[in-house]
């Protein structure tokens, strides 16, 4: 019997996965792919049969149970099946009802870590999820339900919505209901973690002015203090020269 090795491909580009996640890569012979995954990827796994299960909101996805069927099928072949998933397999990905129909078959697994979209985002935009006395709580929330229904929240210092990017203004709308007040910062960057990247930063009353920046790009929206600017720190040489000039002026 085969094994299951759940990898998590980071968010974009090919480089942002684990080199433990690389290497379990390679050494797969039957690799199921999400639609976010980075098709250079393949270069490391030439020699495994690729299949395309990716899911993409309103638009063509591949039915979970199939996806669960070739897990299954492949691996009691005996075949070493790598799952690559994008960014962090525990993240809105449907990591549990796969652990479960493999458990189910008997069939042993192995999950491991990737970057998730969220830290890159943070990352593109320099704007850090966490601020020491101001930010100490973050919560990572898809803006979709099963029945693609729209939802937000205020749980947090800084909120992260993913899967909301075709939705901006709803969104909106959806956060003033939930008290967020209409100045609350909100940053949103979409493709995180690829050469493409792009960011822009709004408030919640003007975060539907967003989406001709974003249309058709996958989406990653940053509510709250997460959304702010960092401090940036006065280098220690300019430090040095004002308090000189001052010393100066004092003796003048």
């Amino acid at each position: 019997m085969g094994r299951v090795v759940f990898i998590g491909a980071g968010p974009g580009a090919a480089d942002l996965i684990t080199v433990r996640g690389l290497r379990a890569l390679e050494q797969a012979e039957v690799v199921l792919a999400d639609a976010l995954t980075d098709p250079a990827l393949r270069a490391h796994a030439p020699h495994a049969q690729w299949i395309d299960v990716g899911k993409r909101g309103f638009a063509h996805a591949t039915g979970q149970a199939h996806i669960n069927a070739l897990l299954v099928e492949h691996a009691l072949a005996g075949r070493a099946v790598a799952r690559l998933k994008g960014g962090d397999p525990s993240l809105f990905g449907r990591l549990e009802e796969e652990l479960q129909v493999l458990a189910q078959a008997g069939i042993d697994c192995e999950v491991i870590p990737g970057v998730t979209a969220a830290l890159a985002a943070a990352a593109q935009s320099q704007r850090p999820l966490t601020r020491r006395g101001g930010g100490r709580t973050v919560a990572l929330t898809t803006a979709m339900t099963l029945q693609h229904a729209l939802q937000a929240g205020h749980h947090a210092d800084t909120e992260v919505f993913y899967m909301a990017g075709q939705q901006l203004p709803g969104l909106a709308d959806s956060l003033l209901q939930c008290g967020w007040p209409d100045t609350t910062p909100v940053s949103v960057v979409s493709r995180a973690g690829c050469p493409d990247a792009r960011s822009s930063l709004h408030t919640v009353a003007s975060l539907a002015e967003a989406t001709s920046a974003h249309a058709g790009r996958p989406a990653v929206v940053i509510v709250g203090v997460g959304a702010t600017p960092a401090a940036r720190a006065q280098p220690a040489s300019l430090a040095a020269i004002d308090s000189h000039q001052s010393s100066e002026a004092d003796r003048t």
